[in-house]
């Protein structure tokens, strides 16, 4: 692990590192804000996860999550959004390839070579983060935007027992029926529409999967909301269905971007910080 990068802010430290990922096959980049009290202790870790065509460069310099991590005394970890580097696969399109790793484990050539992300975010980071800095073991939670809040969405799901608490903006919620999700998961795990369920957190519900809660902000002018690539409504009736707590709020006249999350990740910082108390 190299550190390449530390800057101060609210009294803790923005760093940034390289590794050599067993996951990806790559070396990847990640960031990691931790705030003035891991100086003293250990501290609980909210893990961020990015949307199409970002980095982990992204939300540490746009979404203002840095002064209220400080606050509430959490640390947060800036994942990256795939693998990178000259030999990994990649397509002349921004929803498939490079920055646009949809969080899963490519099983159909040439992603499956380096596209592990799911397992990346599940395992390897955590371990990582875990045995190198100043944070508690399992004591965190995951939110994420847009393909990263589908990503936080099926992380949770998938392994409950791991996050304390998700939540999410404007996430892609029902990928098997969106163009963004069924252009990618049939080129990361084939035509076997079995194998894209599981990474599809309306299906995860449906199938009986369950988390504590969901908390989730979507922008009414959000325009991949209109365009029904996003299908938040999608996932609230499944959890209704199947008694799965769910609060999602639509947020009149906000868009996809960062302005949005900016708005309202104070309240998502407080949300998880309350369930990261020990």
């Amino acid at each position: 692990m190299k550190q390449i990068e530390t800057i101060k802010e609210f009294s803790g430290y923005l760093n940034r590192y390289t590794h050599d990922s067993t996951s990806c096959n790559c070396e990847m980049t990640f960031s990691i804000y931790l705030p003035p009290q891991a100086i003293k202790h250990k501290v609980a870790v909210l893990y961020w996860l990015s949307g199409l065509t970002c980095s982990d460069d992204n939300a540490r310099t746009k979404a203002g999550m840095q002064r209220y991590a400080a606050e509430y005394g959490i640390a947060i970890v800036f994942a990256d959004t795939s693998p990178r580097g000259s030999d990994v696969a990649d397509e002349d399109r921004y929803d498939l390839g490079k920055g646009a790793g949809f969080y899963v484990n490519a099983t159909q050539a040439p992603w499956n070579k380096h596209y592990k992300m799911y397992d990346y975010i599940t395992k390897e980071l955590p371990e990582l983060i875990e045995k190198n800095f100043s944070v508690m073991a399992n004591i965190k939670s995951i939110s994420g935007h847009s393909m990263g809040g589908h990503g936080a969405l099926i992380c949770a799901l998938k392994t409950p027992d791991s996050y304390r608490s998700v939540s999410a903006f404007a996430p892609i919620c029902n990928p098997v029926e969106g163009d963004w999700g069924r252009g990618c998961f049939g080129a990361y795990l084939g035509d076997n529409t079995v194998k894209w369920y599981e990474y599809d957190a309306t299906e995860l519900v449906k199938s009986g999967k369950k988390v504590q809660d969901i908390f989730i902000d979507q922008g009414t002018s959000d325009e991949f909301y209109d365009e029904g690539q996003l299908l938040p409504e999608k996932l609230q009736q499944a959890c209704v269905a199947n008694s799965q707590n769910i609060t999602l709020r639509m947020q009149e006249g906000y868009d996809h971007s960062y302005h949005f999350i900016a708005s309202f990740i104070g309240e998502h910082i407080k949300y998880h910080a309350q369930a990261l108390k020990p």
